[in-house]
């Protein structure tokens, strides 16, 4: 999903998001309003931070500033898998595989996402599911590496 589709999305569910001069995060969610930290260089850097504060805003209406605060680290979390779940998934990841994405960054190009923010995900999923997980058909391996294993059926004449 690209910046520009988040955009429309936040809009549809009646939130306001700017682009500010931020000083101290890259993204804020305050009730129905969104800032994006304005200097932010890719579409696909914003596209992260502005699926995280929608996740935020779909997860979360509590201040949670303090992440010295266990409760707040869940809610941050609780964002960041929605982001993940939007912006990636584990549909992303088969979908990745059928346009034979090679490696991480040509995953992360293709999914319109940082490496840094897949990265972030594929270690989210990994705790989640554990090393591997079964959808569609599909395996996908979390360890040793990021693998896709189509699944083929036993009588194939």
């Amino acid at each position: 999903m690209t910046y520009d589709e988040l955009l429309t999305e936040a809009d549809s569910i009646g939130l306001l998001t700017e682009e500010k001069p931020l000083l101290s995060a890259d993204g804020r969610i305050k009730g129905r309003r969104v800032a994006i930290r304005q200097d932010i260089p890719t579409l696909a850097q914003k596209a992260c931070v502005l699926a995280e504060e929608i996740g935020h805003y779909h997860t979360n209406t509590m201040d949670i500033l303090d992440q010295g605060k266990v409760l707040n680290r869940k809610i941050e979390r609780a964002g960041r898998l929605w982001a993940y779940d939007k912006l990636i998934g584990l549909s992303g990841i088969i979908k990745g595989y059928l346009a034979r994405c090679r490696d991480r960054y040509e995953l992360a190009e293709y999914l319109g996402v940082t490496e840094e923010f897949l990265q972030e995900a594929l270690d989210c999923y990994r705790e989640k599911y554990g090393e591997h997980t079964e959808v569609d058909g599909y395996t996908i391996m979390f360890e040793p590496s990021l693998a896709v294993i189509e699944k083929i059926g036993v009588d194939q004449r």
